[in-house]
């Protein structure tokens, strides 16, 4: 299904000083390539095996339980503790010290030992150690208004209102998903090289999908506790529509610059997917079919899609009018010939919105598996050497690549408090990574290299002296201070996409931007930021549950059209 040169010149991958704008990448939907999908997809093809061998948890909602993935070579298990935690002490904070349920990704199957070990270590999350068999530590709470009513309803002998689950999504959100080497955990190389976890964050995404399985679990074993007799089964196409909420803040953010190789390869194989889909000079029926469908689906899934942040609201009103013009065009257009994908495209980004362009992006690959999901095998960095800095390079070729990339950054007068209003440190408190106001806060001297921006508008204008055919040896040993620039810009040479190309430090930066970004490539969806610094997501809404994954469609996270409110 390669695109036939000979037939039709195949579209070139878009433009890094396009596709890097945060405006943009904060606008990114899943897709194909979305860590969620990969994972399902290879469950599906592989024929994962699922198994609970324990649920010892009382009808206080106390105990716990023990769900196994059952790979053909491996068995991975969750181990879940589940706590009768009082109102007051419910906080979505990283420094919160108590949670509704605890949980580890073991690595095979614990013993009773294990489990004794994992019971002093995992409820205590950052005052516990976990060992090299522990792949991933995590914590969730409940959605304290929806998990009543749906626990209620079951005890009651009724089904949950879907209206009810559509205004909120999940019935527990997590505040932390931790993997490699947090607390002590696996590191990633040591899993690296297994087929299972060779794309990213799959350990990650494992511990979620066997997550959301335990919460419909619990919910279902408290509304038998309280009903008796009268309880009924949750029905399991309203158990679809439940997900796993997240709570994700300014931690997340500086991922995406400090790992530019990995965010390059993230970027560079939807990009290319993207790319193939346009080269295609036609289309057959049935991919028109299945991507007006989908397109009907997106339409229903941003009705279902709800916040009360202005940010996002302002968002909303212009992609629903958006993906409506563009379900109507579509309807009436020829898609299935003259390079289709690319006209509507083009059309997009004449008529439509930011937003609306990528979810437009994302769609045109559903019907492609077979062209771009080979793909996935290449989104990891699987370099295990530091970048070493090439010190012959020429001074005067650095000097043209940095202008290439970071030309904007020149056009800024960096000594205007706008434009350098924010700084970057960690928290003492919390030690996570925090955004603060440079002329406010005493922060200046604890800020973290996360502007290159700035600095690369800083390392262009030490260089001006100097002569073009001396090296960058020469340079960086009269001045070391530039070369964590001098290694980026070097990186982003051959990772064009390794790097935003907007300012992380200006009062306008909405850290919102790279939170959305990441979390579109793992297959969030339904962002709802609380402010312009954290948001909450859902993961798996509407994704089968271990049960379902041999007879459900691959493009499960696209809600059906029945799901739409009246």
């Amino acid at each position: 299904m390669t695109p036939d040169p000979h037939v039709t010149p195949p579209v070139a991958l878009r433009d890094p000083r396009i596709v890097m704008r945060l405006e943009r990448l904060g606008s990114f939907h899943q897709s194909r390539l979305s860590f969620m999908r990969i994972l399902t997809r290879r469950m599906t093809r592989e024929h994962w095996q699922f198994s609970r061998p324990v649920f010892q948890i009382d009808d206080h909602g106390v105990g716990h339980a023990v769900y196994c993935a059952h790979t053909p070579h491996r068995t991975y298990s969750l181990v879940a503790f589940a706590h009768d935690l009082p109102a007051e002490k419910r906080s979505d904070r990283v420094i919160a010290e108590a949670w509704d349920s605890t949980f580890t990704l073991f690595d095979g199957v614990p013993t009773a030992d294990d489990i004794d070990r994992l019971r002093r270590n995992i409820p205590v999350q950052e005052a516990g150690r976990v060992t090299q068999a522990e792949l991933s530590v995590s914590r969730a709470n409940r959605s304290v208004r929806l998990w009543e009513h749906v626990v209620s309803r079951l005890a009651a002998g009724q089904q949950p209102d879907v209206a009810e689950i559509a205004k909120v999504g999940y019935l527990m959100r997590t505040t932390a998903v931790y993997g490699s080497g947090k607390l002590g955990a696996a590191d990633r190389e040591a899993i690296a090289n297994r087929p299972e976890f060779s794309a990213p964050f799959q350990v990650e995404m494992l511990s979620v999908f066997l997550t959301r399985t335990y919460v419909r679990d619990l919910a279902q074993h408290m509304a038998n506790a309280r009903g008796g007799e009268a309880a009924v089964t949750l029905d399991p196409a309203i158990a679809r529509r439940i997900g796993i909420g997240n709570s994700t803040g300014l931690g997340m953010a500086p991922f995406l610059i400090n790992h530019p190789v990995l965010f390059n390869n993230w970027i560079t194989a939807r990009e290319t997917a993207i790319a193939r889909v346009r080269s295609l000079p036609n289309a057959s029926g049935a991919e028109v079919a299945k991507f007006r469908d989908l397109l009907a689906r997106s339409v229903v899934s941003a009705d279902l899609w709800g916040s009360a942040h202005p940010i996002q609201v302002e968002k909303l009103d212009q992609l629903r009018p958006d993906l409506a013009k563009l379900r109507d065009h579509a309807d009436t257009a020829d898609l299935s010939s003259d390079t289709p994908w690319d006209r509507l495209m083009c059309w997009a980004e004449q008529q439509l919105g930011i937003d609306a362009q990528e979810c437009l992006a994302s769609l045109i690959l559903e019907p492609y598996g077979m062209l771009v999901d080979d793909l996935a095998d290449q989104m990891s960095d699987r370099s295990t050497d530091h970048f070493r800095i090439n010190g012959s390079q020429s001074l005067g070729e650095l000097k043209t690549h940095l202008q290439s990339v970071y030309g904007w950054a020149t056009q800024l007068d960096w000594a205007q408090k706008p434009h350098c209003a924010r700084a970057w440190y960690v928290s003492e408190e919390k030690l996570e990574p925090r955004l603060g106001e440079r002329f406010e806060e005493p922060i200046a001297d604890y800020e973290q290299p996360l502007a290159p921006g700035r600095d690369a508008a800083a390392l262009m204008a030490a260089l001006q002296d100097w002569p073009d055919d001396q090296p960058v040896a020469a340079f960086l040993l009269r001045e070391p201070l530039h070369r964590h620039m001098v290694r980026r810009a070097q990186i982003v040479a051959n990772a064009p996409y390794s790097e935003i190309r907007d300012n992380t430090i200006s009062a306008d930066l909405l850290p919102i931007d790279m939170l959305r970004c990441k979390l579109a490539f793992f297959g969030a969806i339904h962002f709802d930021p609380r402010s312009d610094r954290w948001v909450r997501i859902c993961l798996y809404g509407n994704a089968p549950y271990p049960e379902d994954l041999q007879s459900s469609p691959e493009e499960w996270p696209y809600p059906p059209l029945d799901a739409a409110l009246p």
